[in-house]
């Protein structure tokens, strides 16, 4: 590592292993292993896979009642496999599943677990549980993420950050936790002018080596930035790392542009764990010694690299509440290259977005969203949009713009919208000054609402 500074080097080196060790996590050793084995090849990766899904097969086989049931159903013996291709004999699961089962998808060995929820795409609360042995798991895959980009825990960060989760919960213990950490919250869903203002004067005053946040929130603050005339490239912030949400090209080059820095984008979830990230020569690597993603139709069945379809993740260090083969939503296609980098981890080579970031023409045709973003985005009268598809007859668009606009705009966006989804879909436009974020802070151009888009 370079540029540490002591304080850093006492926060990664003494202080985080130590509120590790009181919390009975293993993050420390899985790390240092961690950074051994992105070194392996391809084969001593896939080796080290079979092993831990056969022990997690096992695990659930003996000890998990849902996993007990549907091995004995399909016939499935955890001895028997003899290869990751086995993986694909076993169901799916999705949400419904572990809503409908919760219980039942619980160890019987398990000890420590901690509840946990998600919003999701729906809205619809899940309700899931995760052990200690998988938080050490995840929170080591982001700490050896984020030393690929010179940085460390202790390191300034700035999280712009909007779940309520993390917001309700920033007590006086985590507070002073953050001040040791040298992290710094800003609320995502708290973005008014007179905020940004404020919020970019913190960085000024006090510049962090590394923002942590949504990609939608970091480009809005650059946006304000721009417009606002304030030069941020010379900070010196080293990365930014964004999450959560789909990162289009026009938002990494607004980020990298005003902050001056690369962009790392992550993928992953509390659902499903931190399942990749991207390292400084543009590899977006999965964290293969605890994930195992495929690619399947949707039929659900698996799909060669280089095939679009929806990504499914088993993590091999959740025998507590077993995730084995879970439907993340989210469509993406795997690349069978080597990274220029040398790391073995195997890649992404696309994340598309969540199955709902897709619409659905009149004629059944399946396109993502960004055949109607670009649409609105070559419009520079406006600034902010979002659309949402309310069926296959009526596309719903909210629009932000300087100024009223004219028939002649709205004819426009009628005539590319109704080219892409059919003569006779209603496109309704609606003007209004702002456009709110999700709850959870996040932002999403498009939402479909039609099942199976």
């Amino acid at each position: 590592m370079k540029n540490r500074d002591w304080y850093t080097s006492l926060v990664s080196g003494l202080l985080f292993p130590l509120q590790e060790r009181l919390k009975d996590h293993s993050t420390v050793s899985v790390r240092k292993a961690l950074e051994l084995s992105q070194w392996w090849n391809r084969e001593r990766l896939e080796n080290l896979q079979l092993l831990k899904l056969r022990h997690l097969l096992a695990e659930a086989e003996a000890h998990v009642p849902y996993y007990r049931r549907i091995f004995a159903e399909i016939g499935f013996k955890a001895a028997e496999v003899s290869s990751l291709a086995d993986l694909a004999r076993l169901p799916l699961l999705d949400k419904p599943a572990i809503r409908a089962d919760t219980e039942a998808l619980k160890s019987q060995k398990a000890r420590s677990l901690r509840s946990f929820n998600t919003g999701g795409s729906s809205g619809e609360p899940l309700t899931f549980y995760i052990g200690r042995e998988r938080v050490s798991h995840d929170v080591a895959a982001k700490w050896r993420a984020t030393r690929w980009w010179d940085v460390d825990i202790g390191d300034p960060e700035m999280v712009v950050w909007g779940s309520p989760i993390e917001l309700g919960a920033q007590d006086r213990l985590r507070m002073l936790r953050d001040r040791l950490l040298r992290t710094r919250l800003f609320p995502a869903f708290e973005m008014s002018e007179q905020k940004l203002d404020r919020f970019l004067g913190e960085l000024r005053a006090a510049p962090p080596r590394m923002f942590f946040g949504y990609p939608s929130a970091l480009s809005h603050i650059a946006r304000h930035a721009q417009a606002r005339g304030q030069r941020m490239d010379d900070l010196g912030i080293n990365v930014a790392f964004v999450t959560s949400e789909r990162l289009y090209d026009e938002q990494r080059q607004q980020i990298s542009k005003t902050f001056g820095c690369p962009v790392a984008n992550g993928y992953g979830g509390r659902d499903a764990g931190f399942i990749a990230h991207e390292c400084p020569e543009g590899g977006m690597h999965i964290t293969a010694e605890d994930i195992i993603v495929e690619i399947v139709d949707r039929q659900g069945v698996p799909l060669p690299c280089g095939e679009a379809g929806e990504i499914i993740v088993t993590h091999l260090s959740t025998a507590e509440f077993p995730f084995i083969r879970y439907r993340t939503g989210d469509i993406g296609i795997l690349d069978d290259r080597i990274c220029r980098c040398g790391r073995g981890l195997p890649l992404l080579r696309e994340i598309q977005g969540r199955s709902t970031d897709f619409v659905v023409a009149q004629d059944g045709t399946v396109m993502h969203g960004l055949a109607l973003i670009y649409i609105l985005r070559e419009l520079p009268q406006i600034s902010h949009f979002k659309i949402i598809q309310e069926s296959l007859n009526l596309i719903h668009i909210w629009v932000v713009s300087g100024a009223k606009l004219d028939r002649e705009i709205t004819a426009k966006i009628e005539e590319e919208f109704k080219a892409r989804l059919g003569q006779s879909v209603e496109v309704l436009i609606e003007e209004t000054t702002e456009i709110p974020a999700e709850k959870s802070g996040k932002f999403r151009y498009v939402i479909s609402k039609i099942a199976g888009a």
